[in-house]
């Protein structure tokens, strides 16, 4: 036999033998579903592979955190309103604290500095999200001119927080609202147009600190009220806590948001968000303080390394804190070992039809404090992987509404999967067995499964159903039911 077909015979051995595998830990799955439970009404939303919630079962798969690429520079905090450097005091003024969002056909960032004179906060804009523009606004002068793109001057600007309010009650003139202030209290801003703000009462609307963290807050679309994520200490520990208001004014008291067993660490800022494919779905990227490390002899006078962590939410309030290790590291540039880098920026931008682009500091309190743009695939937090040596996947009881099963998916030239539709019982569907779905490889955003009878399972909706992927060296990021 030549040694081309050896091969050949060799993968297809390989492939079966991996197959069988899974073959084997399906039937064991079937086999220990007993009785009814609760369907999750999924509809037709985005479910993402980043928690347990859709998953009843896993044999030779892991959940992956997966990690964001560096890409360019997308701002440099170089303006002599942020740095505000003397020989006195040589270190970058800039705050550390940015917030991008879409607004329009274009994107909006908002940044500002601590301990200038005076604090601002400043905007940039850009078409895609990768090339930064400092409009000159005429608003605030510094030093006897009002060219500068200053939107925010004096001591509530160093924890300026805008947000585009989502609420279809808010009026005109407040569709744009922002936490300012710290100290002894957050006061409230509003502004019509994202660049004009003012004081939206003259009193703060929160007064229980501390403060000095980026203080977010936004409009939930699925719970119908504003939330807000503040900074706040347990145990001498940094962490976070959770209010809820109606009207943004009237806020409950804000309680610890609880993150299980999992060991405690300095989370000194947070950048939650809903996610906006999936807005049941809360992501946070706090930015992890270690302060008793020093990587670097430079740390302007005090101790610490930091760098960017990961975690997830379905109530806001319960969060999934499974991956300890970092989401974003400093990495080999010692100038982001320094105190307090790495702090990722309130917001998750589309900037391409496969890319999400998310924003970190780095070089902080340097003169050269700039912020970095990071790109991940769409959905590509976290993955359901298997091996090479495969695996499979079991879902719970759900019930869909749609016609067509869309997988957003990446796989191995030699990986696979493969897609199962089981009813309550935990049987094969007719013309929706494993044996009926050809293999899936390649990687998409939006992949639609087809079996031997074609792609239509509008038949199958409203009705308790699971899903069994059997998977080969390949990586699940999220699904959806679309009509």
């Amino acid at each position: 036999m030549s040694h081309a077909r050896l091969e050949m015979t060799s993968r297809k051995s390989r492939r079966c033998i991996a197959l069988a595998l899974s073959m084997v830990a399906l039937t064991t799955c079937t086999n220990v579903i007993a009785g009814q439970e609760d369907v999750l009404e999924i509809g037709s939303r985005l479910e993402l592979f980043v928690d347990d919630r859709l998953i009843e079962r896993m044999e030779g798969v892991t959940l992956r955190l997966h990690h964001p690429t560096p890409r360019e520079i997308a701002v440099h905090f170089d303006e002599p309103w942020v740095s505000q450097r003397t020989s006195a005091s040589p270190e970058n003024k800039f705050g550390g604290f940015v917030t991008v969002f879409p607004d329009g056909d274009r994107f909006r960032m908002y940044y500002n500095t601590d301990g200038g004179t005076p604090d601002v906060a400043c905007c940039a804009e850009s078409s895609d999200g990768i090339r930064w523009t400092k409009p000159s606004l005429g608003l605030v002068e510094f030093e006897g001119s009002r060219e500068n793109n200053i939107v925010v001057s004096g001591p509530g600007a160093v924890v300026f927080a805008p947000f585009k309010d989502a609420n279809p009650a808010a009026p005109p003139d407040q569709r744009y609202k922002a936490f300012a202030g710290g100290g002894s209290g957050l006061s409230g801003l509003a502004s019509p147009d994202g660049i004009h703000w003012e004081p939206i009462r003259k009193e703060p609307i929160l007064t229980q600190g501390p403060f000095d963290s980026l203080n977010l807050a936004f409009w939930d679309t699925i719970e119908k009220r504003y939330v807000c994520y503040l900074r706040e200490f347990v145990d001498g520990v940094r962490h976070i806590r959770r209010g809820t208001s109606e009207d943004f004014l009237n806020w409950n008291a804000a309680s610890p948001i609880d993150l299980g067993g999992a060991t405690k660490e300095h989370l000194y800022t947070n950048a939650t968000t809903a996610y906006f494919r999936a807005p049941h779905v809360y992501l946070a990227f706090p930015m992890r303080f270690v302060p008793s490390r020093n990587a670097v002899t430079y740390n302007f006078g005090t101790s610490g390394v930091s760098d960017g962590v990961f975690m997830t939410s379905r109530d806001g309030a319960h969060w999934d804190r499974r991956f300890m290790e970092a989401f974003i590291r400093p990495g080999l540039d010692q100038d982001n070992w320094t105190h307090r880098n790495i702090i990722t920026a309130w917001g998750i931008l589309r900037t391409g039809k496969e890319e999400l682009s998310l924003y970190y500091t780095e070089h902080y309190r340097h003169a050269t404090a700039r912020l970095r743009r990071a790109s991940l695939r769409v959905d590509g937090f976290v993955s359901a992987g298997a091996p090479y040596r495969g695996g499979e996947l079991l879902t719970k009881a759900l019930a869909f509404e749609g016609k067509e099963l869309v997988l957003n998916y990446s796989t191995s030239a030699a990986g696979s999967i493969r897609v199962e539709i089981l009813d309550a019982g935990g049987q094969p569907i007719s013309g929706h067995a494993l044996a009926d779905c050809p293999e899936i490889y390649g990687d998409q955003i939006e992949r639609v499964v087809s079996w031997t009878g074609g792609s239509d399972v509008s038949q199958l909706a409203g009705r308790p159903i699971r899903l069994r992927f059997a998977m080969m060296d390949a990586d699940l990021y999220s699904l959806r039911f679309r009509p």
